[in-house]
């Protein structure tokens, strides 16, 4: 599915793609934390998260030394297998995981907006998944279009999009408050709500 956001994507600049993702990582993590509660596998869902934090700590602190290939090696032990489980819930788990990966190749190879793209697209994908999964039956690019869940989360990446837009340059409370605000709601792409 086409999102008109990724051609606006490209004006921006390496800390704004790399706090869109961030912003899309964190959305999505509710998916993987509770794939990790199902699987009795709690270790894996903190390794994401403090993955994801070192994350926002480079991104808000200035000269942060941090190892992110390093972290790659992490990511990549808890990766899920969508062939060891037989249910949904992995799916969207790989897709997180899969995004968390796609952040960290941006920050190491210092390539920022075909992840960003990439990273849109498969937080769009987990819900277009979801929803044929559901009613067992493959979606047009206009069925797409008019379901609620994408209207959603199309909304908010562009909310996302035009708060980053409106910087004229790198903002670390903004960063935070991007951060804060998504990880307070807990709720992720595909209405999954966690306990904080």
């Amino acid at each position: 599915m086409r999102n008109p956001i990724h051609k606006r994507l490209e004006h921006f600049e390496s800390w704004q793609h790399l706090t869109f993702m961030a912003c899309l990582c964190e959305r999505m993590y509710p998916n993987f934390q509770l794939f990790c509660q199902m699987t009795e596998q709690p270790e894996q869902a903190k390794t994401y998260q403090n993955i994801l934090n070192l994350v926002w700590e480079y991104l808000t602190v200035k000269d942060a030394k941090i190892n992110f290939d390093n972290q790659l090696e992490k990511l990549e032990d808890i990766i899920p297998d969508v062939n060891d489980y037989n249910f949904f819930g992995v799916v969207p788990a790989l897709d997180a995981a899969e995004s968390l990966g796609e952040l960290l190749h941006a920050i190491i190879a210092g390539s920022t907006l075909e992840q960003a793209i990439k990273i849109s697209q498969l937080s769009l994908q987990t819900i277009a998944t979801l929803l044929e999964t559901e009613q067992e039956r493959e979606f047009s690019e206009n069925d797409l279009k008019s379901a609620v869940e994408i209207q959603q989360e199309l909304d908010v990446q562009w909310q996302i999009y035009r708060t980053l837009n409106e910087c004229e340059k790198r903002d670390v409370d903004l960063i935070l408050d991007l951060k804060n605000e998504i990880r307070s709601a807990g709720i992720s792409n595909i209405g999954i709500e966690i306990n904080q």
